[in-house]
């Protein structure tokens, strides 16, 4: 027997004015919103590229694009210092940007060129940087959420004071190898913040008609893991939630929970048609909500002109036009690496 829906009228609490509100949450210094409008400008560009790029076949296997989540990443990596760790799932691009590794690295692994972070033999959902702390997208859903586990573990082992980021989806959020892990970062307190990026689809199918809790961040209760919900598309109120965040995991106080309250843009997938949901609801967040736009507003509102802005704009440009002539170009792996890197 199908399991009844529920009704359409119900406010999911992505509807509502969830988490930090404008009105209460720390503004950004000239600089700090410049940063944040170049870094999200960055994987927005570059994630258009990367569309491009697949349509044209230069791109195979899946794509997961990360547009309209932007404030996500580049919010959360404010709040970290050198050294703390970076995982995910496979809408993952834009965490390798935030964390700095180079476009011309993310975008020839895409298209499986040598000159990719897993010298292409990993493609869009398995790359990994080591330097910059970044330890890979994960194809399996939930997977990065015990992997990071385990190097919050590995981190109070050493007592190095690093924190673990572990983000994860709202689809994600239903896997049971999510709450097993919650379970033992509780316990021994482990350096961990779990950030679940609620798009409010998962792969397609609403939070409304999926998950019995849609309130994401009380997904811990039962292990006494605290957590709170975000504004997710405004890059201002996601820094301040990841610096309570990490500031309590840091302190030794264990794992906390963090539920960004974002939309996509794009299908789950660019092989995903996206049917599920109206034009006029996409529409409705780009217009009222983008968190690029919100940053560029608040530039114009200081001593920014157009013009300054647009300069930004025209510098990324150039970065993800380089990428994407490299990407296509650098040759592709030699038949030996096959046998690399590989374990027997």
């Amino acid at each position: 027997m199908a399991a009844p829906k529920k009704s359409a009228a119900k406010e999911t609490a992505q509807d509502k004015a969830g988490g930090a509100s404008p009105s209460n949450v720390p503004p950004f210094t000239k600089e700090q919103e410049l940063g944040a409008f170049r870094e999200m400008l960055l994987i927005r560009r570059f994630e258009e590229k990367a569309g491009q790029l697949y349509g044209m076949g230069a791109i195979g296997g899946f794509c997961h694009l990360y547009i309209g989540q932007e404030a996500v990443v580049v919010g959360m990596q404010m709040a970290l210092r050198e050294g703390d760790q970076v995982i995910t799932g496979y809408r993952d691009h834009g965490h390798m940007l935030a964390c700095g590794m180079e476009a011309n690295g993310v975008m020839a692994e895409l298209t499986g060129r040598r000159g990719g972070y897993s010298k292409g033999k990993g493609g869009s959902m398995h790359m990994f940087s080591r330097e910059k702390s970044f330890f890979g997208g994960h194809g399996i859903v939930g997977a990065q959420v015990s992997l990071g586990t385990g190097i919050a573990f590995a981190n109070r082992y050493r007592g190095d004071g690093r924190v673990c980021l572990a983000y994860f989806g709202d689809g994600a959020a239903n896997q049971g190898q999510v709450y097993e892990s919650f379970n033992m970062a509780e316990l021994w307190k482990l350096p961990v913040v779990y950030v679940i990026e609620n798009n409010r689809y998962a792969m397609g199918t609403s939070v409304t008609r999926s998950s019995a809790q849609t309130d994401f961040s009380k997904r811990g209760v039962s292990f006494n893991i605290p957590g709170e919900q975000v504004d997710g598309m405004d890059v201002r109120a996601v820094k301040a939630a990841g610096d309570k965040a990490v500031a309590h995991c840091r302190a030794g106080n264990g794992p906390f929970i963090l539920e960004m309250q974002t939309y996509r843009y794009r299908g789950h997938s660019m092989s995903d048609p996206a049917k599920y949901r109206s034009r006029e609801e996409v529409d409705k967040i780009r217009n009222d909500q983008d968190p690029i736009e919100q940053v560029r507003k608040r530039l114009l509102a200081l001593d920014m002109t157009e013009d300054d802005l647009k300069a930004i704009d025209g510098e990324v440009r150039k970065i993800v036009n380089e990428s994407a002539d490299f990407a296509q170009h650098d040759p592709e792996p030699d038949p030996s690496e096959l046998y690399t890197d590989v374990y027997r």
